[in-house]
């Protein structure tokens, strides 16, 4: 279950980031309808109609085709915005970190030493010293 959340959430961060939206995927027949009728209209094979939509021969081709305006509007991935979206997802299976604490007794000594609660302090050569 947690795979298919985690690809499912990579998937849609996959398609946000690509500015891919819902009424995009529905106005795809839009897009095939419009290629279509290039085809025959005017005998371009559907390379050339994406770069007259969306590519280099763009401007050209809206300068030359003011009648097609309302058929263009309504092609899909025509949305000009810009947004930056940033996810993060911990996901900790690990236990909380548990410490030993010791009570101090009273003693007669010099130094007084509690136990570190950084277990990467061990018993090495850089411990203070417990009594003189």
């Amino acid at each position: 279950m947690t795979k298919l959340i985690s690809i499912t959430t990579s998937l849609l961060i996959l398609f946000q980031s690509f500015n891919i939206h819902i009424n995009d995927l529905v106005e795809l027949d839009e897009l095939f309808e419009h290629a279509q009728f290039h085809a025959e209209e005017y005998g371009d094979n559907f390379l050339v109609f994406l770069s007259k939509h969306y590519g280099e021969l763009k401007a050209e081709h809206n300068e030359k085709h003011q009648e097609e305006q309302k058929e263009h509007e309504e092609l899909p991935f025509q949305h000009h915005c810009h947004s930056l979206s940033l996810s993060a997802f911990v996901i900790n299976d690990l236990a909380p970190y548990t410490s030993h604490v010791e009570i101090a007794s009273l003693d007669t000594g010099n130094f007084h030493y509690a136990d570190s609660y950084s277990p990467l302090l061990g018993d090495g050569l850089f411990q203070p010293p417990r009594h003189a």
